[in-house]
Parts: C-alpha cells; sequence; structure tokens
C-alpha cells in the first residue's frame, strides 16, 4: 500500500502543476469496403486544481496508515 501511496502522491502533485492533458487519438472518417480514411483528432482531459490536492491527501494517508511489515 505504500507504494500506491507514493504514486498517489507523485500524481497529485504533478495534477496540481497541470490542470490538462491533451492526446491524440486515430478515427476511421471513412470505412467503404477497400477504401479507408482516418484521421488524427486531438483529445483534451481536463481536471479541476483542487483534485491534485484530494489525489495527493489520499496518497499521504494511504502512506501513514499501511500496516508496516
Amino acid at each position: 500500500m505504500r507504494i500506491l501511496g507514493v504514486i498517489l502522491v507523485i500524481a497529485g502533485v504533478l495534477m496540481l502543476f497541470s490542470n490538462s492533458i491533451s492526446f491524440t487519438t486515430k478515427e476511421k472518417v471513412i470505412d467503404a469496403g477497400p477504401i479507408q480514411v482516418s484521421a488524427d483528432k486531438e483529445r483534451t482531459l481536463d481536471w479541476p486544481q483542487y483534485a491534485g490536492g484530494i489525489v495527493a491527501a489520499a496518497g499521504i494517508a494511504l502512506m501513514i496508515f499501511a500496516k508496516k511489515k
């Protein structure tokens, strides 16, 4: 559980400094037998800035309350 906590803290800090992620997907526009046309479409995933704080706090809580072996 500590590893998951560390991952959540890192992801939360990155989310605090960046408000979105952009990525590109390929989509088929035309699929008519042997003719196929595809296009690149840029997509953006946005989140509120406080979400990064919540994720980081959850990671810290996991690290604190994880059972020690």
